[in-house]
Formats: C-alpha cells, structure tokens, sequence
C-alpha cells in the first residue's frame, strides 16, 4: 500500500493533508524520513514515525481505556469531557467508537474499536457478555441485600426481575457484582432496588479481559491478541 493511504487509513486526515505531512518530512520509515507519498510497503507488522511518535499500521483499532470520573461516552457530550479527548487525534478521527458506555462518574475498563462488527458482538444483548464492577455503597451492605441481587430484583420499567451473575462481599460497603446485560444505569439501580445506595462504581472486567493495574486513570492501550483471546473467552 502507498504511504498516502497508510497514513490516510490510519486517521491522520484527508488525502492531501496526508499527502502533505509526508512531503514536509514528518514521516519516517525505519528511521529515515520517507518524502514520497506514492512509496510502496508491505502493510503487515508495519511501523512508521509521524512527528516523532511510533505508529504501527492496524487494519482495525482496539483499546481499553481507564475511564476516570468526568468523562462522557459520547462525541457530543452534554456536561463533560468526551472520553475522545482521552485519545491521540488519529484514533478518534478514524472513527473509534464505544463499545457500550460507563456514566460519566463510574470509571474503569472501557473498550473502543472502529471495527463495527466487534462493537455489535460486544454489546449485543444477545451475547450476554459478562461485566463485572466494584460497587462502593453508601450504607453497609448485608446478606439479604446480597441474596436480593443473586435472586433477582425488579427494576423501573422492566418486566421481570433481573439477577446478578454473581456477587462477592468485599468490605463492609464494597461489593463485586458481574451482570450480563447493559441495561441503563443497571448496577446503581440493582443495588437501589436490594435496599441500598451506590456511591461509586467501576468496572474491573470484560468477558475475562480484566483492566491491568499498570494502566492509568485517563490512559488507553492498544488490545494485544491475549487481551482479545480474554474477551472471546
């Protein structure tokens, strides 16, 4: 593929404005500053230098990102930061999107790709996939709160009662709760529903691909293949 689209592909703007940043220089290839825009590579494994930065080219983006408190999963946020900011620009102009979306004030694991049919699988009801959170509690919890949420509980607007996939007891007002639905604002109101308040929440797990304790607050990184063998799991 040319270096044009190679550049274009990846999100770094249009065509011309591609075309440019490779003719000023601010492209380099194994070290060395590539100034023709029409150069041939092979696209596999391929790494490249714009400004100085490290790139490797990537038919499809997928991230985590450690979601601090005040973001919105939106690109047209209402009242706070879009979580977007978080991202160098190429990322979000080559169209990452949410795979589903945490409130602005619960933080944790957050999953980003532009590859639509892995945000479909991921967020499809269908597939149940598991999520698991820690909930931080305004009162202390109890066993009949915990035996609510493992039988079920009845939410606004729903039908039928829903139950967590499982529940585990951390702390006086802490909880692990794994849901295997999206529903809007779930957790908090699971746990509103078993007699309680939650305070605080974040979301440790996908499937099995749990967020890494290297991983920041406000900081993303690509998913390797262990991390997407952990969510298919």
């Amino acid at each position: 593929m040319d270096l044009e689209s190679i550049l274009f592909r990846q999100g770094f703007g249009s065509r011309r404005q591609c075309r440019a940043l490779i003719a000023e220089g601010r492209v380099a290839v194994a070290g060395r500053a590539c100034t023709d825009a029409d150069a041939d590579f092979p696209i596999d494994d391929f790494a490249f230098d714009v400004d100085g930065t490290a790139w490797r080219y990537r038919a499809h983006a997928y991230l985590m990102l450690n979601k601090p408190a005040g973001y919105e999963c939106s690109r047209e946020p209402q009242h706070h930061l879009s979580v977007f900011a978080l991202l160098p620009a190429p990322l979000a102009v080559r169209g990452v999107q949410c795979v589903g979306r945490l409130d602005e004030d619960t933080t944790g694991l957050l999953l980003l790709s532009d590859d639509g049919q892995f945000v479909h699988a991921y967020t499809s009801p269908k597939r149940k996939v598991p999520k698991t959170y820690l909930a931080i509690t305004r009162h202390a919890l109890d066993e009949r709160q915990l035996q609510a949420l493992r039988d079920g509980v009845l939410l606004h607007g729903e039908k039928a009662p829903i139950a967590a996939a499982a529940v585990r007891m951390c702390d006086e007002k802490q909880l692990e709760i794994t849901v295997n639905e999206g529903k809007y604002h779930q957790v908090k109101r699971m746990i509103a529903a078993a007699g309680n308040r939650c305070e605080a929440l974040h979301r440790e797990r996908i499937g099995a691909l749990a967020l890494p304790p290297t991983l920041a607050p406000g900081a993303w990184q690509w998913l390797d293949d262990e991390a997407l063998r952990a969510l298919r799991m």
